[in-house]
């Protein structure tokens, strides 16, 4: 028997990409915005009684959230109203009899005559004064008739039915919106049953609104409303149902109506027998003002409705509820005790497991639930449970499986891509990925995380090429900026001086006020079904923004959620929130913001909550791999190119990387291509050897002090009986002074990341690669972004990839947009068109270089000397400087450059390789210092004399040298030099003394 899971489960994952929120777009898009009222004054005035008619169409639509209420404009004679449709366009004539000088039969054919497609609709007070040529030719330029009984409804009802008219061909192809046909010819019965129809379909749109995930969802979602068609005769009513039969969701039908021209007393019974045949569990109403016709009804085995009943509108309503799909999902027994009754999608993916087998079979074999889930505009799950008949299934239990879980993936997919308004009520967070407490902004780094989701739910086909992986971005609460605005607002903190107040008072003072009560309430709703560690992170509206470098200025914070007190959680969390607030107005980012073009802007904040990816290994808990990749790469070596990437990447949380301690970079495009393990001694050297824990135990205080975010720093050796540092070091085999790529082998361990960049544990660079395609692609610019990986012991499971934050790179002060062009060549003392790095340094006044006159390659061990004593000397000052001489930095070689060591050029800032007369290398591009320059953002430049690029000699042996030594000058300005490198272009220049003075100014 064939299982049709899978294939509704990848249905239903393309349908929540394509048609979860655009298709709604695209839905109702003609509009009835213009009404010409034609009445003479007296009906006017009746009509108004004592209030606006226009005002009661207003207050109904904003009753109904429904937006753009239609104008209305009068006239009070046929041939003011035909000149009024001559000067302006109209969407819908509403007439009235008793005109002057027409009436209303007339006024329509005069109308069409001139603009056949607009509708014109009779309303009356009298059903029986309408006239017999109106009554005789209810189609010739009569759109339809009502009789005005004072039901203001009924006037919201005749405008948003001829909308339905208007939109229900498109938005049936284009959506599977369902249509409701209802078949009377009198217009006093079209007149109550109508408005009663539609106040159904709101109420019933508006009860589910409250499982919207936003507000533009719920205004989307009343889109998604099924549209009523009105037929008068049997031949109106099988064209409706021929035309819209795929979509037709139910049919209420007069029993006594035209058919071939004439009354027939049996054409309802026709009309409903001849659908019946066709689909047999399809909802029918007859309704009938002779009750022997129930009789007639039941035989057909149809629903029946006098019209002389008293409760003619509580038995309608039934029907809406309990055939429709309307209101709760009600499981009865056979002797029609209630069983389990559900009223949101959640409670009836809990309720299916606890019903027998008889009532879910008597459902399903009525498509009961494909009408539940349309009367919730959730057209794709309805559109496809409509098509699978219940002999698909073996058995009851697998019908009830498939059931649980086509929900429970529509709740989820449902949710992907999309912020989601935060519900105490309802939040549920196996399926809940982003949501947000209150209205503001999201501020820029939950933007940026924002964008990303739904980026990636776009991307179908990463899960078919990564079907191993999980791409997520972690499970995100953003608490948004109006949260800050009134915990400040309340507390008096917007006037806080950060000048006069240090951090410490200044946190102090944030903890002592109390958050906004409604906040705490949804804090605490979230955390009683979050037991998860998570992390408490600023979200500023600068942050992370176009050309806006406020990132990284702002608290992050980290706790382990995990002591068996809710309130205790609550409390740990309420800190953390508060530090974050406290930390917009702390002494860093307040100078910061003044000292940029942003001091005159307010800069509220958003708290995202989000939790923690990784697991527990004993005490602690993290992440295997932590990193970030960027999309271009300023230090490209050997294979690499610019637009290549780059990505660093540690064990553990990312403070390593964040904060340029030991890391692992490599091109996501050439994993293999690593200078800075290109030896044993390197590898040795530069592996990282400790790594960041978020400690699980002895946590019954609040986040604060110096252990603001409980990390705990850990060495690798302790944790080599752990997962990931099994799976991802190698081994050091001393006898044979080399590394095997395996940390089975007895021997010290070593973080090399061999597994995942050599042999595919996990695919780690293409990920990356593909990931920053697509952030490039959609921001427009290069990006940069955090993630983490999360890797399965158990094979069966899946490992995850997380995104944790993702920004335009121009966010990040080193990566600011920076030309070197032709005015600045020609200002220049020193210009490369070849140089690795990015930015603009203004902070050094020292420049050491070889000279030229006294170079010798046999004597390049003794300038290395001589560089190691000048930067001792530089090193006790604590100042930083550029350095230059012929050939490769630090070469093995001694004839093809100067051999210093890293300790020898610790302080350097900017390293220029001549290439010249004296010694004409190949560029190095830094690889003998990758690591350190890569780490610390040093400029490296290669300058080729004789070609384009620039050193003026005659400049730099015209300063006075404060050090002289055998084969080297140290100079040092009164001002720092200028050095701008533009890592885009690859091209650096050092500014003469006056452009540099020119530029700082």
């Amino acid at each position: 028997m064939p299982n049709p899971s899978q294939s509704v489960f990848e249905s239903l994952s393309v349908a929540s990409v394509d048609t979860r929120f655009s298709v709604f777009h695209e839905l109702m898009a003609r509009k009835i915005q213009e009404i010409l009222l034609v009445a003479n004054p007296y009906d006017a005035f009746i009509l108004e009684e004592d209030g606006s008619l226009a005002a009661r169409i207003i207050n109904e639509y904003h009753g109904l959230n429904l937006s753009r209420p239609p104008r209305i404009i009068r006239a009070t004679s046929g041939a003011e109203a035909m000149d009024r449709l001559d000067r302006h366009p109209f969407d819908l004539v509403l007439a009235m009899p008793n005109l002057k000088d027409t009436d209303p039969y007339r006024l329509a054919k005069a109308v069409k005559a001139r603009k056949p497609k607009l509708p014109v609709v009779v309303l009356t007070h009298d059903p029986g004064g309408l006239g017999p040529e109106i009554d005789a030719s209810p189609g010739d330029g009569i759109d339809q008739t009502f009789v005005w009984s004072g039901d203001s409804d009924l006037l919201l009802a005749i405008v948003k039915n001829a909308e339905d008219r208007l939109n229900v061909a498109a938005d049936t192809q284009s959506a599977n919106v369902r249509v409701l046909i209802l078949v009377e010819d009198s217009p006093l019965y079209r007149s109550f049953l109508l408005p009663l129809i539609y106040r159904e379909v709101v109420r019933q749109t508006q009860s589910v609104l409250d499982e919207s995930l936003n507000e533009a969802h719920r205004l989307l979602k009343m889109r998604a409303r099924p549209k009523i068609l009105v037929a008068e005769n049997f031949e109106q009513a099988m064209a409706m149902y021929a035309k819209f039969k795929p979509y037709v969701f139910g049919v209420v039908s007069d029993t006594r109506f035209p058919k071939c021209g004439k009354v027939d007393a049996d054409a309802g019974i026709i009309l409903l027998t001849q659908i019946k045949k066709e689909i047999p569990h399809l909802p029918l109403l007859l309704i009938s003002s002779e009750p022997q016709n129930r009789a007639r009804a039941e035989s057909l085995q149809v629903q029946f409705v006098d019209k002389n009943d008293s409760r003619l509108f509580q038995e309608i309503r039934s029907f809406f509820l309990d055939f429709l799909g309307f209101g709760d999902f009600v499981f009865r027994a056979a002797d029609g005790r209630e069983l389990g009754r559900a009223a949101s999608f959640r409670e009836l993916e809990k309720l299916l497991p606890n019903i027998s087998d008889e009532p879910i079979y008597y459902h399903a074999c009525r498509n009961r639930f494909s009408n539940w889930f349309m009367a919730r505009s959730e057209i794709a799950l309805a559109s496809i449970l409509g098509r699978i008949p219940v002999s698909d299934f073996d058995d009851m239990d697998a019908l009830r499986r498939f059931l649980v879980e086509s929900i429970h993936t529509l709740r989820k997919n449902r949710q992907k891509g999309v912020v989601a308004q935060f519900s105490a009520r309802d939040f549920d967070p196996a399926i809940s990925d982003f949501t947000k407490i209150g209205n503001g902004s999201l501020g820029g780094k939950a933007r940026g995380l924002a964008f990303f989701s739904h980026l990636l739910q776009s991307q179908v086909d990463f899960s078919k090429k990564y079907p191993d992986v999980e791409i997520v971005v972690p499970k995100t609460l953003v608490i948004t900026t109006d949260g800050f605005d009134a915990f400040v607002l309340a507390n008096n903190l917007s006037e806080i001086d950060s000048e006069k107040l240090s951090d410490g008072q200044i946190a102090d003072r944030f903890q002592a006020a109390p958050l906004p009560a409604d906040m705490v309430k949804n804090l605490g709703a979230f955390l009683e079904r979050t037991e998860v560690p998570v992390s408490v992170r600023s979200s500023s509206l600068l942050e992370d923004a176009y050309h806006h470098p406020h990132a990284g200025l702002y608290k992050t914070y980290m706790i382990p959620n995990n002591h068996p007190s809710l309130d205790i959680r609550l409390q740990h969390l309420i800190t953390a929130v508060k530090r974050v607030y406290a930390s917009r107005f702390f002494k860093g980012p307040a100078m910061f913001s003044h000292a940029t073009a942003f001091r005159a802007r307010r800069d509220a904040m958003a708290v995202i909550i989000q939790q923690l990816m990784g697991r527990a290994y004993n005490d602690h808990f993290y992440p295997a791999i932590s990193g970030v990749a960027q999309s271009w790469n300023y230090y490209p070596i050997g294979p690499m190119a610019a637009g290549d990437g780059i990505a660093r990447i540690a064990l553990g949380f990312g403070k390593a990387v964040v904060e340029n301690e030991v890391d692992l970079r490599f091109s996501p495009r050439h994993p293999s291509a690593m200078p800075q393990f290109s030896k044993v001694a390197d590898i040795l050297s530069h592996a990282q050897q400790r790594f960041y824990a978020l400690c699980l135990r002895g946590y019954d205080e609040a986040p604060g002090g110096d252990n603001e975010s409980n990390l705990e720093l850990r060495d690798v050796t302790d944790a080599q009986g752990e997962y990931p540092v099994r799976t991802l070091s190698s081994t050091y085999i001393v006898d044979e002074d080399r590394i095997r790529d395996s940390a089975a082998a007895s021997g010290p361990k070593v973080m090399t990341f061999a597994q995942v960049l050599k042999y595919g544990r996990f695919p780690l660079a293409p990920l990356i690669d593909d990931l920053l395609t697509l952030g490039r692609e959609g921001m427009g610019c290069d990006v940069e972004f955090e993630f983490c990986v999360d890797l399965a012991p158990d094979n069966s499971a899946r490992d995850t990839f997380a995104v944790l934050q993702m920004r335009p790179m121009a966010a990040g002060e080193q990566h600011a947009d920076v030309h070197v062009d032709e005015a600045d060549r020609a200002g220049a003392v020193c210009y490369a068109s070849q140089c690795l790095g990015n930015g603009l340094k203004t902070d050094m006044t020292d420049f050491i270089y070889v000279k030229p006159e006294a170079f010798d390659a046999a004597a390049t061990v003794d300038i290395a000397g001589e560089i190691a004593r000048l930067n001792a000397g530089l090193a006790a000052e604590k100042k930083r400087y550029l350095l230059a001489g012929p050939g490769r930095w630090g070469s093995a070689d001694r004839w093809l450059g100067i051999p210093v060591r890293w300790p020898d050029i610790r302080q350097v800032g900017v390293m220029i390789e001549m290439r010249n007369r004296l010694l004409r290398a190949d560029p190095s591009q830094g690889s003998h210092f990758f690591q350190q320059i890569t780490a610390q953002g040093i400029f490296y430049a290669t300058v080729t004399e004789g070609e384009a690029d620039v050193f003026d000699w005659d400049w730099f042996r015209g300063q006075p040298a404060i050090n002289e030594t055998d084969h080297l000058r140290h100079l040092r300005l009164s001002d720092p030099f200028v050095v701008k490198a533009d890592g885009h272009h690859g091209r650096c220049a050092i500014l003469h003394p006056e452009a540099s003075q020119r530029h700082s100014h």
